[in-house]
């Protein structure tokens, strides 16, 4: 079944991605540089849209927050206003939003999506892997896969295509969230790297077999446990 479904989420891979996709983002569009050329058009970096739920950095601390007001520099660059779970305020550039997820329309469920949201945001591994139902026998399948058809044609996965190709359904919000911060752990660093837009990661390519032989000797003669992954 991963086989029949990879060439298929290959041709999405780029739009499977929430934070960039159409529900949570606004088209881009002109403005005037009136500061430093009155005559030059600017186009304005697509934005996500007010009441989105964000992922963001600030001072090299990870906070989820809801964004509050969207504005553009005389540039073009997106700024937010964005308040967290305590209720306090920030003002960030586009570039420290790590991810973001459309706020959904009933009161209860945004509120039931944003507390488990805030919940995942500091989950460990082995809890983000309970939660996906994904083992490292699945990673490394997905790996097999997505490895023998970049050798045909290249494509890369996103946290949704790859949830898919696993399990053969869609994702929800907070399994695409989950994905993308599997992806980007140790185990999955094994197979995958990270590729990014606007600074931000949102999709991941399969790794050649021998860097991926490589790095899962490292990975298993640094970790002393009893890792599955070191088995598989």
């Amino acid at each position: 079944m991963i086989r029949l479904l990879v060439a298929t989420l290959s041709l999405s891979a780029a739009s499977a991605f929430v934070a960039v996709g159409p529900s949570t983002a606004r088209p881009a569009a002109t403005c005037i540089n009136s500061k430093n050329d009155a005559g030059a058009e600017v186009v304005q970096q697509q934005a996500f849209a007010a009441g989105s739920f964000v992922e963001f950095v600030e001072k090299k601390r990870t906070h989820i927050g809801k964004i509050d007001g969207v504005e553009h520099k005389s540039s073009g660059g997106a700024r937010y206003q964005v308040i967290d779970s305590e209720g306090k305020k920030f003002n960030i550039p586009d570039k420290d939003v790590r991810y973001a997820m459309a706020c959904p329309n009933s009161p209860g469920a945004a509120t039931k999506l944003y507390d488990e949201f805030s919940a995942a945001q500091e989950a460990p591994v082995q809890s983000i892997l309970e939660d996906l139902d994904i083992s490292p026998e699945l990673l490394e399948m997905a790996w097999e896969e997505a490895a023998a058809e970049e050798e045909g044609a290249s494509h890369n996965l996103t946290p949704a295509s790859f949830f898919e190709l696993v399990h053969g359904h869609a994702a929800n919000a907070m399994e695409k969230y989950l994905a993308w911060k599997y992806l980007q752990s140790e185990q999955a660093h094994i197979f995958f790297k990270e590729l990014k837009s606007n600074g931000r990661v949102v999709s991941f390519k399969a790794k050649t077999h021998k860097a991926v032989h490589n790095a899962k000797d490292v990975f298993c003669r640094t970790h002393q446990d009893d890792n599955e992954i070191c088995f598989v």
